[in-house]
């Protein structure tokens, strides 16, 4: 080969490697129980969050970006391993034994060289163990030495900022790091009425969802929620600033989610829209080709753990990880937006077990599919109570002064049309148009039988090409996997022999003082 024209092979080469992104920090911020559309940034009046805003403005902010599972320890089962929950055996429910075979992000991130290391909510509530019986590094060492009083009641101390700095003081510009910042809100308890403090008035909340009555009390139940909201943003800004100050913004990878809805009625732990659709925002110059815009495909919490190793250079079989469900983000941080891309044209969503509150520690099964505006749910067991039974308080919905208005309203008058909608039995099938209908208040499943023949043929093809095991006819393991928590273990049974039994996250009103008979 010439002189010349080896050069300039060198140099084309040089220039191409210079184009790929080199390995970069990843901070990934996760609140706990933030909802669909609650930012600025998606057009939400009532609740400020400029520091996310500033994020999906330099970098992408998702419209489909959905957890497959409403429920804070699937939710994050899925980030851990890049598979639906569903996938994850033991997994699949709340409160469960974390399957110690199934490969975990810390540890494929530990291969990888990357510093791991956390504050906050990382995995849980469960436990994990290794094989042996040791400890599972979920969390990576956690910084959470540093305390500060919360402009709110019930809000947790973590001074989430200056933990990250401490953080940042260890590290060094030549090992690449992953932070995982686990906001604890906007998970419930709220300081009620917070929001007055704050400047807010219940006339600031443009919408109330079509499933709860429009009133001074959920009013001011969403503005508290909105005050926690804005707080994790304000320390997201502290966060941000740290990084900007050192340089080192532009070369770190940022994702900012929640697990799954907000604590209310019908969202939090249900599979309908606001349930499952979640705010999703990322920034990185260095690996996003055209920043600034608003992505439409669908995307999902089983993406994650194959973006974070692509970015971090290491290839999945070399992970020790299972075959991921998911697919990197890399696909949509390289589009110009011009095309749909290929495959994110729907998101699977379902739920298995979630908190005790039935007869048998039984769950609430559900599969569902997403696509093209609408939403499609299939209900295992149409004849179970959807949030538990309501002789034990409905345990699958938080307190809160929303849920005890609601309960409280059927008792006086009888009946209540936003408790048949909170808490009343469900179909087996249920159908729902997105777009005219984004609350999912009207079935429409025995109206377009077209679209849910098809809808749910392209579910269930796929949960059985992934390895479902409702889709193979054994959904009964799921219910059979053991609760990790003793004190709540045979709650129905023990609550029925005299045993009250302090949930923590129900209130003692919110007990029916007997069955209720089901409408269905």
């Amino acid at each position: 080969m010439r002189p010349a024209l080896l050069l300039a092979t060198l140099c084309a080469a040089l220039v191409g490697q210079a184009a790929e992104p080199t390995r970069p920090n990843i901070l990934f911020v996760i609140a706990d129980d933030w909802g669909n559309g609650h930012a600025g940034a998606y057009g939400c009046p009532w609740v400020k969050t400029p520091n996310f805003d500033r994020l999906a403005k330099e970098g992408l902010l998702f419209l489909n970006a959905y957890t497959p599972t409403a429920k804070c320890a699937p939710s994050r089962s899925s980030i851990m391993t890049g598979r639906h929950p569903w996938l994850l055996g033991a997994a699949a429910n709340h409160f469960p034994y974390f399957p110690p075979e199934i490969g975990i992000l810390p540890e494929a991130l530990d291969k990888a060289g990357y510093l791991y290391a956390s504050t906050g909510k990382v995995w849980g509530p469960g436990q994990s163990l290794k094989a042996d019986g040791s400890p599972r590094p979920m969390t990576g060492k956690v910084f959470a030495r540093r305390k500060a009083a919360p402009p709110a009641k019930a809000m947790a101390n973590n001074d989430y900022a200056a933990n990250f700095t401490d953080f940042l003081k260890e590290t060094s510009a030549d090992r690449p790091w992953f932070f995982w910042l686990g906001f604890q809100e906007p998970h419930r308890a709220y300081e009620e009425g917070s929001y007055a403090r704050f400047g807010k008035q219940p006339g600031d909340v443009d919408r109330v969802p079509k499933y709860w009555p429009d009133n001074a009390t959920v009013r001011g139940d969403m503005l508290d929620y909105a005050v926690e909201v804005e707080h994790l943003d304000a320390q997201l800004g502290k966060v941000l600033s740290q990084l900007e100050a050192r340089g080192e913004l532009d070369r770190t990878l940022i994702i900012v989610t929640s697990d799954n809805g907000m604590p209310f009625p019908r969202v939090k732990g249900s599979a309908y829209e606001n349930a499952n659709h979640l705010p999703f925002a990322v920034r990185w110059p260095a690996g996003i080709v055209r920043s600034g815009r608003k992505v439409a495909d669908y995307v999902g919490f089983a993406d994650l753990a194959p973006t974070f190793l692509e970015a971090a250079g290491l290839a999945w079989d070399q992970s020790g990880l299972l075959p991921a469900s998911g697919r990197s983000l890399f696909d949509v941080f390289k589009s110009d937006g011009a095309q749909p891309l290929p495959g994110r044209d729907f998101t699977l969503i379902g739920r298995e077990r979630n908190d005790l509150g039935r007869p048998r520690d039984e769950g609430y099964p559900v599969r569902g599919i997403a696509k093209a505006g609408m939403l499609y749910l299939e209900n295992a067991e149409p004849s179970r109570w959807p949030a538990c039974n309501p002789e034990t308080g409905y345990l699958d919905t938080d307190a809160s002064p929303t849920k005890s208005f609601i309960l409280q309203a059927r008792r006086t008058a009888g009946s209540d049309p936003f408790w048949d909608l909170c808490f009343g039995m469900r179909p087996g099938q249920e159908l729902y148009d997105l777009k005219a209908d984004p609350d999912c208040v009207r079935n429409l499943a025995a109206e377009r039988s077209p679209d849910v023949e098809k809808l749910r043929a392209q579910m269930w093809a796929e949960l059985k090409r992934q390895g479902d095991l409702r889709a193979q006819g054994r959904g009964a393991e799921y219910e059979a996997f053991p609760h990790s928590d003793e004190r709540r273990r045979g709650f129905y049974e023990r609550y029925l022999k005299g045993e009250f039994l302090d949930a923590g996250w129900v209130s003692k009103t919110d007990f029916e003082p007997a069955p209720i008979k089901p409408s269905r």
